[in-house]
């Protein structure tokens, strides 16, 4: 399984590839770092909601302050993965998007429909899609933000592009970022590309396998969530109907 995920991000799904009895190989296509976000965060975790957007950003924030507040926040999570993260630090409820994986599906949660007036705090990272603070705020609510990290391309090395190309056919690309996907398509040369093209490609939403499609990928599978468990359980389904080349 060929993750672009951070190295520090990788620690769950090398768990779940061993109870399968496969292996993970990082491609990592982008760098997290942190940001001295203190005193925002803690003006967001005084607010009445709380919307947390992605994985990486909870893990980071949770670093700078311990997270569950009395009294508590109601808090979201673009995705299922950010969901999961934040229940391992305690936060017991979190909603979830009703449908999809991204901010757009999370805008369409019905407990975000009348929010005029509310305090909406955001941890997140600068960059990104730029959805939610720009709708939440045309929705009428009091918007404060929080940036615990931040993004960057991640230099992939000529050795590891070297391993890539030495993979056994029975080799698959997890992808469960926009940006990542991105930087790993413009570093790519043209014979790299071709060799990730003709692996089976698994993606943690409907946009990220329109974005598949568009690069090439005649038939990029769509995983429930970004959770290791759905998007194995995407490359088991993929690899039952004997499409696995």
């Amino acid at each position: 399984m060929i993750s672009l995920r951070p190295l520090a991000g990788l620690a769950a799904l090398r768990r779940a590839a061993r109870k399968h009895g496969a292996s993970v190989f990082a491609l990592p296509t982008l760098l997290t770092q942190a940001l001295d976000a203190s005193d925002t965060l803690r003006d967001v975790l005084r607010c009445d909601v709380v919307i947390v957007t992605s994985p990486a950003a909870a893990q980071h924030a949770h670093t700078l302050q311990y997270l569950p507040q009395k009294p508590a926040p109601a808090w979201f999570a673009v995705g299922a993965g950010t969901a999961a993260v934040l229940r391992r630090i305690g936060i017991d409820t979190v909603h979830t998007p009703p449908q999809g994986n991204d901010s757009s599906a999370l805008l369409a949660h019905p407990l975000l429909q009348s929010v005029a007036g509310k305090r909406i705090g955001v941890i997140t990272a600068p960059g990104g899609r730029n959805l939610i603070v720009p709708e939440l705020i045309a929705r009428g609510a009091k918007v404060v933000r929080a940036d615990v990290y931040r993004r960057a391309p991640a230099t992939i090395s000529p050795r590891r592009w070297q391993q890539l190309q030495q993979l056994s056919a029975k080799s698959a690309i997890f992808v469960s970022s926009e940006e990542g996907l991105n930087n790993l398509w413009q570093a790519a040369d043209a014979q790299a590309q071709e060799r990730l093209l003709a692996l089976p490609c698994i993606t943690s939403s409907e946009r990220l396998q329109a974005q598949a499609l568009r690069l090439g990928w005649l038939t990029p599978q769509r995983a429930a969530s970004a959770l290791p468990v759905d998007m194995l359980a995407a490359l088991a389904a993929h690899v039952a109907r004997g499409s696995f080349r």
